[in-house]
């Protein structure tokens, strides 16, 4: 034992050992007076042995000594806890793994040497320190769970305690101590220490060589990298929590084997990110909405969904618009059109207008008998429709209330029996109002905002999100067109709106996946042509008569015929209001309501099919003059019978898609009074009215046979040009589109014929009303049906050969209502007329989503629109005041009375501008809304990114900071740099506005311009995905002009001073939104968080665009 004195005089110690007699000088070193840098530059010399037992090693400690390092003869370095060993620790260790990984990560500099990592010279450092250490070091670890304590040799001087071998404990940086007491001490004392060393350093069952890891960490410093590799270290480090916190019953079981289904193996990747994304929300928040472009695919998504539950023995309902009805029958039946036949689904189908319904029968199911409460999941197709949320509506008394379908669907299926997922799918969820989206995420949490609250990662209830993001958006609206842009309003939205779109939405639009994904196996989208615009005469005949005089006579029109019910006498009204029924239209609304709906949709109906063909409105005088005379029949013969019963017929055939799922169309469709009820002289002016202007209009399109209409003729023109001269190869297809049954039958009757013999070809027709019939004629005689006539007009997109081998023959002009307007391929064609303009612009769009797909073969496309031969704004305004006389009595319009609501005029306005754009280009869905569209909001894709990534390389944690790689600039990404930090004071996030805070990424052109600031982060990942994924290897040409330029990293002040500027620019932000905050009365807003600038951020890796 040995027994010392100590002699205490300024900073040294001198120790007696009594044994030996001799005395050894101890010297403290505070890192103040001294430090310990100045002292190892003293004692270091060529030669020299050290060795080094410490908690970490830094490239940058090295970097202040290797002057003299360099020459030293070896140096033994002893990592004190486990570090770099090979074993794995099993991560469920948190508190023994995070250490051990921030040792490791030293190797690039502690927290403390962030601002020297900032520098960016840690590329050339770290490559002369590797030369270095392959000449001279050797590193071993504890590979023990015991604590040793950290100290140095330099030949015969002993420094203890040492933490780490880094620069704060060198003295060159101040770090977080208190203070520092590094005692130094001569031989003979110094000599203990090394004899502990070589005892420990030669223990083989406490040490491990790892050199070789050591050095393969540091050579990841400067080696240069793959983009796609410095994409997925930014998305590790920006979404690793999400990593920690994902829990498997919120991904995918691939147990199920949907990965091996038929539909899985049809998708595109994209859609296949949606499913996975699906599913997490799902399982998640209990509710998605899919509300990705027309043409993306959203059916074939929303199909693997249900793959996946169904193969965990859910229970699945899709509800749908009637007219779909066919497109999903068809994926569930065991048909041989059916191109996923093999999974076998089993979901039951039935339509929005169902839940109006207690009776009746839907694809056979009798909806008396239904349990609506056992759905596990519901896929609402086209769910926009569901978009104005939960009415209570009543009778003109304010009697029998009755729920609107939104309710109905709450009600009876997501809160009744188990709990019940529900999947959206609209490319147009939100019209020009958030309410429209929050609507429809409130059916995935039953309408109790405290469900959904406590899953967000949001500060404020999802009422409150809303109603501020509404308020944003009605400020924001209000502002002149030229700052109205999209960019103003996402920056006047807070985070957690954005949250809440990441959490329950994905939205993709076709640029994005054109942009952003691989498409090089699938194909890209076709290149759209100019729209062609045709403006027909209504006929070549000079004695005929033009659009605008039957416009004329058409506004005279009463259409008293549909509201008997106006004209009941006062002592009968009582027997007419429904008291009792709970079924149909009638209960809640009163029979008055109910026929005020159908005279103005019928007022709207002769419009739109004037607009649609001469035959087709001809056909609907005749049908209402045939009501009428029949009527006023009845009532001359009230005086030889008083029991007599007016009924009106069902008209809704006569309607187009979208306004036969009005509900006045279920439950009783006939109204009946009885004739003696009626003040009849009074209803029989108003018929006699409407008689005579329905006969002068039948005279006036008396003369107006197929040969003379100007429209019929006009497509006869542009069918004969198109067979001749083909815009794709020998491609001669064509789709027709109409909103009427009755059109698209006139225009079948005149051209198909004509077209089999003078061309050639094969036409068909399909509209939901009538059964598909076509000139092709099959082998066998077999029956021709819808989806027999798509797969032979489209074979390629709808795998003919599989399906109907026997058949050879291809269907080439397809005459198709809007039966057909969604959820079909029909890519193999390229040329679509619209032979009407549908008064809803989105409708237009979605038909040309039919052909406007990704994959087509074809290498563009013509859209063609008949227009009236009328001024936009006339034909707009026309439909507003038909409307508006509409609207009132039929006895006290005045024709002057203009009781449009704002909204109303509002969504006038909309469709002007819109059919606007639409006569000179092609609109994307997205681009529709003068509003918000929810595209590219959502950084759900980036996370499934990671985690497919992280299956197979889990060693991305231990990558370095600071790393960095370089792509080549282009007209899109001009030269600069993308930086990616992370703030270490929590300070700069204000109003929650940056999402992916602590990180914030900056692009900045070489020139120091901002390109992307922090506050667009989706686009930024996005702009990060383009441009390295798919680059799995580095591109040395830029990579070696690059390293030209810095000298191999060592001059790196340019990077450094953008990297300064792209801090700045996040203070920048941060000092206006101070300012803004104090001019707005926030109290002490101003400046009161301090953010100093480049040591409040640690660089994380950047990008290098050359």
């Amino acid at each position: 034992m040995l027994l010392h004195i100590f002699f205490i005089f300024v900073n040294r110690k001198f120790i007696f050992s009594k044994e030996k007699h001799s005395y050894s000088v101890m010297e403290i070193i505070d890192n103040i007076n001294k430090t310990l840098k100045d002292d190892l530059i003293k004692e270091i010399h060529s030669g020299s042995k050290v060795s080094i037992a410490a908690s970490c090693f830094s490239i940058y400690a090295f970097e202040e000594l290797k002057a003299q390092l360099k020459d030293i003869k070896e140096l033994r370095f002893i990592f004190t806890s486990p570090t770099f060993i090979t074993e794995k620790v099993n991560k469920q260790k948190r508190e023994f793994y995070i250490p051990r990984l921030n040792r490791e990560r030293n190797l690039y500099g502690s927290e403390f040497e962030i601002k020297l990592r900032n520098e960016l010279s840690q590329k050339a450092i770290a490559r002369e320190c590797a030369e270095w250490i392959r000449k001279k070091v050797c590193f071993k670890s504890n590979s023990t769970g015991e604590n040793m304590m950290g100290f140095a040799t330099v030949d015969d001087k002993a420094y203890m305690p040492i933490t780490g071998f880094t620069t704060v404990e060198l003295g060159c940086d101040r770090g977080d101590n208190a203070y520092t007491m590094i005692n130094k001490f001569d031989a003979p004392f110094s000599q203990q220490y090394l004899s502990l060393f070589d005892q420990v350093w030669n223990d083989t069952s406490k040490m491990q060589v790892v050199t070789e890891k050591v050095l393969d960490n540091i050579t990841n410093a400067y080696k240069e990298n793959a983009p796609a590799f410095i994409y997925f270290v930014t998305l590790y480090n920006v979404f690793r929590e999400f990593l920690d916190d994902l829990s498997e019953d919120d991904l995918p079981n691939e147990a199920t084997g949907f990965k091996d289904s038929q539909i899985w193996n049809k998708l595109y990747n994209f859609q296949k990110d949606a499913c996975l994304a699906i599913i997490n929300k799902l399982e998640k928040y209990n509710g998605c909405i899919l509300a990705d472009s027309v043409g993306l695919g959203k059916t074939f998504t929303a199909l693997a969904v249900i793959k996946y539950y169904e193969g965990r023995n859910k229970s699945v309902l899709v509800l749908c618009p009637k007219k779909l009805n066919d497109n999903w029958i068809t994926y569930k039946s065991n048909y041989l059109n059916n191109p996923i036949a093999k999974d076998r689904l089993n979901y039951d189908v039935f339509f929005h207008s169902d839940l109006s319904r207690k009776s009746g029968k839907t694809n056979g199911q009798n909806l008396e008998y239904v349990n609506w409460g056992n759905y596990d999941l519901v896929v609402i197709d086209e769910s926009h429709n569901f978009r104005n949320g939960g009415k209570i509506t009543t009778d003109e008394n304010d009697d029998n209330p009755r729920e609107n379908r939104y309710l109905q669907l709450m009600n009876r299926i997501i809160r009744a029996g188990v709990r019940t997922k529900v999947l959206m799918l609209s490319a147009t969820p939100v019209n020009n109002r958030f309410n429209d989206l929050k609507n429809q995420i409130q059916l995935a949490y039953e309408g109790e905002s405290a469900k959904i609250d406590e899953l967000l990662n949001t500060t404020s209830s999802i009422d409150d999100i809303f109603r501020q993001a509404q308020a944003e958006y009605n400020v924001w609206a209000k502002l002149p067109p030229e700052q109205r842009t999209t960019d103003e309003l996402l920056k006047r939205l807070s985070f957690d709106f954005f949250e809440v779109l990441d959490s329950v939405t994905i939205a993709r639009s076709r640029k994005h996946i054109e942009k952003y994904y691989d498409t090089a196996d699938i194909g890209t989208f076709p290149e759209r042509l100019p729209p062609i615009s045709r403006r027909p005469d209504l006929t070549d005949l000079n004695s005929a008569i033009n659009y605008n005089e039957i416009y004329e006579v058409v506004s005279r029109l009463n259409l008293a015929i549909y509201t008997p019910s106006d004209f009941i006498l006062a002592s009968c009204v009582e027997k007419y209001v429904d008291t009792e029924s709970i079924d149909g239209y009638f209960a809640g609304h009163g029979m008055a309501g109910r026929e005020k709906g159908i005279r103005r949709l019928m007022s709207i109906n002769l419009l739109k099919r004037l607009e649609s063909s001469v035959n087709s409105f001809r056909l609907t005088l005749q049908r209402i003059k045939a009501l009428i005379s029949s009527t006023i029949s009845k009532l001359d013969s009230l005086e030889t019978t008083d029991d007599c019963t007016i009924e009106i017929e069902d008209i809704s055939s006569n309607l187009d898609f979208d306004d036969r799922e009005s509900d006045m169309f279920i439950g009783g469709k006939k109204t009946k009074i009885a004739l003696q009820d009626l003040d009849h002289i009074a209803w029989r002016r108003y018929l006699d009215e409407d008689l005579e202007s329905l006969n002068l209009l039948l005279l006036m399109l008396e003369d107006i046979t197929p040969e003379h209409d100007s429209k019929l003729q006009q497509l006869i023109a542009d069918l004969k040009y198109k067979f001749a001269h083909p815009i794709n190869g020998n491609n001669r297809k064509v789709i027709i589109f109409t909103a009427f049954s009755d059109t698209a039958q006139y225009l079948y009757d005149c051209l198909a014929a004509p077209i089999k013999k003078k061309h050639g070809l094969n036409t068909a027709i399909v509209s939901g009303d009538i059964e598909a019939r076509s000139t092709l004629r099959l082998p066998q005689r077999e029956k021709m049906d819808f989806n027999k006539v798509l797969t032979l007009f489209s074979p390629v997109s709808k795998d003919k050969e599989t399906i109907y081998p026997h058949i050879h023959d291809e269907i080439d002009v397809l005459i198709a209502t809007d039966c057909i307007s969604e959820g079909q391929n029909l890519q193999d064609c390229d040329y679509l007329i619209n032979y009407d303009i549908h008064w809803n612009p989105v409708r237009i769009i979605q038909r040309f989503g039919r052909i406007d797909r990704i994959g087509s073969r074809n290498k563009v496309i013509q859209l063609v629109n008949y227009w009236p031969n009328v001024t936009l704004d006339e034909y707009i305004d026309l439909k507003g005041r038909v409307e508006a006389r509409m609207k009132v009595s039929v006895l006290t319009s005045t024709g002057d009375d203009n009781p449009i609501s704002p909204e109303e005029k509002g969504d006038l306005e909309y469709r002007r501008e819109q059919l606007k754009r639409l006569q000179s280009e092609v609109v994307d869905i997205e681009e529709m809304n003068t509003g918000v569209s929810i595209m590219d909001l959502g950084l759900n894709e980036f996370r499934l990114d990671l985690l497919s990534y992280m299956k197979d390389n889990h060693d991305i944690e231990h990558t370095p900071f600071g790393l960095h790689a370089v792509v080549p600039a282009s007209a899109d990404n001009p030269a600069g740099v993308i930086y990616v930090l992370k703030n270490r004071n929590n300070s700069v996030n204000i109003d929650h506005k940056n999402r992916l805070h602590p990180f914030y990424m900056v692009y900045i052109s070489e020139s120091g311009e901002v390109v992307i600031n922090h506050l667009s982060p989706k686009e930024l990942l996005n702009r990060f995905r383009l441009l390295c994924k798919g680059r799995t290897t580095p591109d040395m040409t830029v990579c070696r002009e690059f390293n030209r330029i810095t000298h191999d990293g060592k001059n790196m002040r340019k990077y450094s001073e953008l990297l300064n500027d792209a801090i700045s620019s996040i203070i920048h932000v941060k000092e206006e939104s101070d300012i803004d905050s104090f001019l707005s009365g926030v109290e002490g807003s101003l400046f009161t968080e301090e953010v100093r600038g480049l040591d409040d951020f640690e660089l994380i890796c950047f990008l290098v665009i050359k």
